[in-house]
């Protein structure tokens, strides 16, 4: 049996939770959420990474949709609900394949059903537009996680590619994440500042996430992990999902794209935007300036540096599918974490490992969440603070 049919057949048993997918943002974009026009039940091949065909070969047993808004868009809160209602349509589109999730013991109860569990999680704090009554909502609405920044600061956080505001979390700050534990809402610290990331761990009282972050120390990018933020894993419980993004994962690539990320802007396009015309500007500067190609072997490169510093009770995998322009060689799309399983199995980690790696750790930071907030509910009432209670006018 070679390693990749080993890989295919321990994710028969323990599928892949994959943290962050960003196709309700690509059907907004490219479809205005016209479902039919992009039907997941058959492949999407030339216009999205995700399907259903493909989240099937690639052994996806659970996905956290991304309800992404970017923060330069005016009303976010609506936006944030449309992108929770795409998720809805999708689950009710496809009972046969996807499941809604808002617990580990839904999580469990698909892969039992052979569905893929869905469950969401909101991308940047600005979708809450400073208002944990905002927050509570979108709980109830089944939102599972909440990145505390997108790409720009919020009012009260600082992200990791912006200018630092307000020193990592600000006093309202931390009232997010004590009112997201007492939910049992993930604080997810993908995308902030590495100061955010040590004062949420400060804060919290239940295990964080990255929901798709890879390590510093592999490729020196302000998304990624510092050293002394994995070592804290451990003791708070938490884990990091390794992401595929090449400008996250690849140290040449990171340059490439801050060059590629300047031509866009100069052709008065946004820096992410994934449009048929955007698409067609990035293809051009990549014929003049060839775009240095990540690799399986690149991602194992993380989770290799990850392991020996937070342990491999503490990893997982969130792709970032339908959320970057460009993908790694044998990561194409959501069918192609067999081949990263093949390469960990290559480089000697047993099977035991990568079930912790694609399904246990996840369901089990989900569950401690969950008891957390149970222990919380029954000591401490809603908060109803404002921003400008605690931080004042500034």
């Amino acid at each position: 049996m070679t390693s990749l049919d080993e890989a295919r057949s321990l994710l028969r048993e323990f599928p892949v939770v994959d943290g962050h997918n960003d196709l309700p943002w690509q059907l907004r974009e490219q479809v205005r959420y016209d479902l039919a026009a992009r039907d997941i039940a058959v492949r999407q091949d030339d216009h999205l990474h995700t399907d259903i065909p493909r989240l099937r070969a690639g052994g996806v047993g659970a996905q956290y949709w991304s309800v992404y808004v970017r923060s330069d868009l005016p009303g976010a809160v609506p936006a944030t609900l449309e992108q929770v209602d795409c998720v809805r349509q999708l689950i009710e589109s496809h009972p046969a394949d996807l499941r809604a999730a808002l617990t580990a013991a839904d999580m469990e109860a698909a892969r039992a059903e052979g569905r893929i569990a869905s469950l969401m999680g909101a991308e940047g704090g600005h979708s809450i537009d400073n208002s944990l009554g905002t927050l509570r909502a979108l709980h109830e609405l089944g939102v599972r996680y909440m990145t505390l920044t997108h790409n720009d600061n919020n009012d009260w956080a600082d992200s990791a590619t912006d200018e630092p505001k307000v020193g990592g979390l600000s006093a309202f700050g931390h009232e997010v994440v004590r009112e997201m534990n007492r939910l049992g809402m993930l604080v997810d610290l993908s995308h902030v500042a590495a100061t955010t990331m040590r004062a949420a761990l400060d804060t919290t009282s239940a295990p964080v996430i990255f929901s798709h972050s890879s390590a510093r120390a592999v490729c020196d990018h302000p998304r990624n992990i510092p050293d002394d933020v994995l070592e804290r894993l451990p003791a708070n419980g938490g884990m990091a999902m390794v992401t595929f993004v090449p400008k996250f994962v690849l140290q040449a690539a990171v340059d490439w794209t801050l060059a590629a990320d300047d031509n866009m802007r100069a052709h008065g396009l946004h820096h992410l935007d994934t449009s048929p015309e955007a698409m067609k500007i990035h293809h051009a500067f990549e014929e003049r300036n060839p775009r240095p190609i990540a690799t399986v072997s690149t991602v194992a490169d993380h989770l290799d540096h990850m392991r020996e510093v937070a342990g491999i009770d503490h990893l997982g995998i969130g792709g970032d599918y339908d959320g970057t322009a460009f993908t790694p060689d044998g990561l194409d799309d959501v069918s192609g974490y067999p081949n990263l399983l093949a390469e960990l199995l290559d480089r000697g980690w047993s099977k035991a490992d990568l079930a912790k790696l694609t399904w246990q750790n996840a369901v089990r930071v989900l569950g401690a969440a969950e008891d957390v907030a149970r222990g919380l509910q029954a000591t401490r009432a809603p908060s109803n603070a404002t921003i400008e209670s605690l931080d004042g006018d500034a």
